[in-house]
């Protein structure tokens, strides 16, 4: 079982948690639910796993360039993500997956006409995800589907927090997922996978704004540390994402909404059946609409074991 395939079981499934979406913030927290091609289930068995996410969002922007802090009453959303999942697969053709986010949130905005800054602090129970796996379309599963729900578990009513910076979206959505893995040359492996998030139950007249999310990467299959010692694999992956705009009273369609794309380097240490991976991811190009605070750099940690 390669490096990266056996780590699929850890990350690439997983459910995020809703962002802001609404007043000018592009939170994007579906990145951290696709690439690194390691939850792409490649046996029998089961996995669990613990994985951290960060971002900080401080950039404004509009348009596909920087825009002036002024234009923007939010200044700062700093989120913590802390997800802890499980992964079954019953045979080669079948598999479930769950799992439960709790996230941080720091957020500093101003009050409307005066410009006094206010700051909010919030740790809550986010989205949890529920989804079946099929990979028997091939073999040796190189190929896969996901399909399941997010649940409206998560936080939306903290007071200071608006519907968008909420850590909970408040919406039931459909999940819909893909996945596929396959040789380049000599020990270099590519992957791909994506994800459709559709919201279709909403409360409180605000409606997410339907996501999608998509990688494609290389990895190089291994480099052996030594007997005993585990091995190491760098990759590299292209992760694209399309919002569209909210909807609903207590959204801002035309502050909501962006398209993304980041190039994001990554490492993996596999030793036995405990597998590490960590990454970061840098946007090379996003339009928004409106003005959205938005972070420069996204990090991402994953520590998973097989049995």
């Amino acid at each position: 079982m390669k490096l990266v395939t056996r780590l699929m079981a850890a990350a690439a499934f997983l459910g995020g948690l809703a962002p802001r979406l609404a007043l000018a913030c592009a939170c994007g927290c579906g990145v951290f639910d696709v690439g690194t091609g390691t939850m792409m289930p490649t046996s029998q068995g089961g996995q669990v796993w613990f994985e951290y996410d960060f971002m900080n969002q401080v950039n404004n922007w509009s348009g596909t360039s920087p825009s002036a802090k002024v234009n923007n009453e939010d200044k700062v959303l700093r989120s913590n993500f802390f997800q802890v999942g499980g992964q079954y697969m019953f045979n080669r053709e079948w598999g479930v997956m769950g799992e439960v986010p709790v996230t941080d949130r720091f957020f500093k905005t101003t009050y409307d006409g005066t410009g006094d800054t206010v700051k909010f602090q919030h740790t809550a129970l986010g989205d949890i995800h529920l989804e079946g796996i099929y990979s028997g379309f091939s073999e040796d599963m190189s190929t896969g589907v996901t399909f399941g729900l997010k649940l409206p578990t998560g936080d939306f009513g903290f007071s200071g927090f608006d519907r968008d910076t909420a850590i909970g979206s408040g919406s039931t959505d459909l999940l819909l997922g893909f996945y596929h893995m396959g040789g380049l040359a000599d020990r270099f492996d590519w992957f791909t996978n994506g994800q459709l998030d559709q919201p279709f139950l909403t409360q409180d007249n605000y409606r997410p704004g339907t996501e999608i999310d998509a990688a494609v990467g290389s990895y190089y299959d291994g480099l052996t540390l030594g007997e005993g010692a585990g091995k190491l694999a760098p990759l590299l992956q292209l992760i694209g994402s399309q919002r569209w705009r909210d909807g609903g009273a207590n959204a801002d369609p035309p502050n909501s909404g962006y398209t993304r794309l980041m190039i994001s380097p990554g490492i993996e240490y596999d030793i036995q059946r405990v597998r590490l991976y960590g990454d970061v991811e840098m946007p090379v190009y996003q339009r928004v609409n409106g003005n959205q605070i938005t972070a420069p750099v996204y990090f991402k940690f994953l520590a998973g074991y097989s049995f």
